[in-house]
């Protein structure tokens, strides 16, 4: 059946987009689910870094299923809005999140990615925003976030021509971190994940929360926030422990870890 899958192994949620024969479009109900395994993920304890990825190899995610969505809009039955949850606005999943870029990434699937933190593309991925060419504009965070994320010229030409890049331009451009052969790619991303995994848990969701907040602030108020952020890591049990471990010398166990350690590896669908 198509839908969202969420499995969780060794502390790493793997959210997929599995709808292969649609290269995983999204349908309305699709939107619904994914936003709802990132709220799993979030509240899970044993999942500590989040994979997501399309099934198969053909697609990433082409966005929304437009034979359903398009006249949803089009006659007011629908509000874009509903589709926050997914594309991660004003989400407070404070756990990293990689995206394993397998294939076309395209529309509804490029502004997914870009509310994700870390971006693994296999070497045979396209990315591209065709919206102006058919009418519509991508809304699903698109419009604020590109821009902040790449230089301008370059978030206003995939904006504009609607014209798909490849994964090794993509690159150049900062849209992923790196690029890698198809084969390696959730071997990478596991790879990632799992040192991610060896970092305090307290100080990534610190580090994830404060820099979506603090780069909407004026540089002095931002100052004065990163230093309460601080803080909060600075008198946490992980910096207790990682501060002693550093001085005997020894791996830090790091007691935001100690959740996911306890838990078997398992695994649970959705949709």
């Amino acid at each position: 059946m198509s839908g969202i899958t969420l499995e969780c192994c060794d502390g790493v949620g793997v959210i997929t987009i599995d709808r292969p024969e649609k290269l995983n479009a999204l349908t309305l109900a699709m939107y619904d689910e994914l936003s709802n395994a990132f709220d799993e993920v979030r509240d899970d304890p044993a999942i500590g870094v989040v994979i997501l990825t399309g099934a198969g190899d053909r697609a990433f995610c082409v966005g929304a299923d437009l034979k359903e969505s398009i006249p949803a809009l089009a006659e007011e039955r629908f509000d874009i809005s509903e589709w926050d949850g997914a594309h991660q606005k004003h989400s407070r999943l404070f756990k990293p999140v990689i995206a394993a870029v397998n294939g076309l990434c395209l529309g509804g699937g490029f502004e997914i990615m870009l509310s994700t933190d870390l971006r693994i593309a296999a070497d045979t991925a396209r990315f591209g925003l065709p919206e102006a060419g058919v009418g519509v504009v991508p809304a699903g965070g698109t419009l604020a976030r590109l821009t902040r994320q790449i230089p301008y010229p370059w978030a206003m030409e995939l904006l504009l021509t609607g014209q798909p890049v490849d994964a090794a331009t993509a690159e150049r451009r900062g849209l992923v971190n790196r690029v890698v052969p198809a084969g390696d790619l959730l071997d990478e991303a596991f790879a990632l994940a799992h040192r991610l995994l060896e970092c305090s848990g307290t100080s990534l969701s610190v580090i994830k929360s404060a820099t979506a907040q603090l780069s909407e602030m004026p540089l002095n108020a931002a100052f004065h926030a990163e230093a309460l952020y601080g803080q909060q890591a600075f008198a946490s049990p992980d910096a207790k422990e990682g501060l002693a471990a550093f001085s005997e010398g020894r791996t830090p166990q790091f007691p935001s870890r100690t959740e996911a350690t306890k838990q078997p590896p398992e695994g649970h669908e959705r949709g």
